[in-house]
């Protein structure tokens, strides 16, 4: 029985595949290669069914889902990540379907050396572009070797600490003549948030990004830090480093990321999304 009702799954799964690519139009960021995407952090303080419900109702097609989060809906107590079970696997990439939706992506992950097998392994099998990432220095042989065997991408992402890759020089030495599966999930925020430049950093890593956690921040927030903030409305520059993006020919996600207003950040979303829209009619 559980046999044909994942032969079911897969069948209907391929179904509302063929039918999302048949009636959407591709938006002329697409078009260009520039993709939008959701990171369900954004959404952390909801379940995953319900981030995919709100990625819907902003008319977005592509998510990251960090490993954690709750599944809730029909999933029960589940988390999502390696864990879910092979049914709860193919459930969730045929729910996500149903709304015109691709997981592209999971992260940000920091997993033990033990434990990156698995994460490739779950990747694989839920069909991800790429993992989201930031792997111990001394792991590099083994993710590497796990990129290439299950073919994943691994977009390096800089927390805001000196023990990550906070600066692009770190990411950049890390992995140096390894393959061209490894690059960058650059968060421009954080980069600003560690005193530097992002559309440096974003120069630096030219040819090294696959995909952002894109986002503009106030220059001091209610509690001295720097909050996420409407793009185009805060000081990093959205409309140069998308400039900049396009001189390099980039392709590939801007993954939202919005820390702020948890409860109900859908309208400032919204926002940020219309002003990138605005930015790439000008661009192209």
């Amino acid at each position: 029985m559980k046999k044909i009702f994942l032969l079911f799954v897969a069948l209907s799964l391929l179904t509302l595949s063929n039918a999302c690519k048949s009636t959407r139009p591709e938006s002329k960021a697409e078009k260009a290669g520039w993709k939008l995407s959701m990171q369900s952090y954004t959404l952390h303080r909801f379940t995953a069914v319900e981030a995919l419900d709100k990625t819907q109702q902003l008319g977005l097609h592509f998510i990251e889902i960090y490993p954690g989060q709750k599944m809730g809906g029909d999933f029960g107590d589940a988390l999502f990540g390696y864990a879910l079970s092979d049914e709860d696997q193919e459930k969730l990439k045929s729910l996500a379907a149903s709304k015109e939706i691709k997981i592209i992506s999971s992260g940000v992950w920091t997993a033990k050396r033990e434990e990156w097998e698995k994460v490739f392994a779950f990747a694989e099998n839920m069909k991800l572009e790429f993992i989201s990432a930031e792997p111990a220095l001394d792991d590099w042989d083994v993710v590497e070797n796990l990129a290439k065997q299950h073919k994943i991408k691994v977009a390096v992402h800089n927390h805001p600490s000196e023990s990550s890759y906070w600066k692009p020089e770190i990411l950049l030495q890390a992995i140096d003549n390894r393959s061209e599966l490894l690059g960058s999930s650059a968060d421009v925020g954080h980069y600003k948030r560690m005193g530097l430049d992002p559309l440096e950093c974003i120069k630096q890593l030219e040819g090294k990004i696959i995909s952002f956690h894109f986002k503009d921040i106030a220059p001091v927030g209610s509690e001295g830090t720097l909050e996420d903030v409407i793009w185009g409305t805060g000081v990093l520059q959205v409309d140069e480093m998308l400039k900049e993006l396009k001189r390099q020919k980039f392709k590939g996600y801007f993954t939202i990321e919005y820390e702020a207003n948890w409860e109900n950040n859908l309208p400032e979303i919204k926002e940020s999304i219309n002003y990138f829209n605005e930015v790439v009619e000008e661009l192209f």
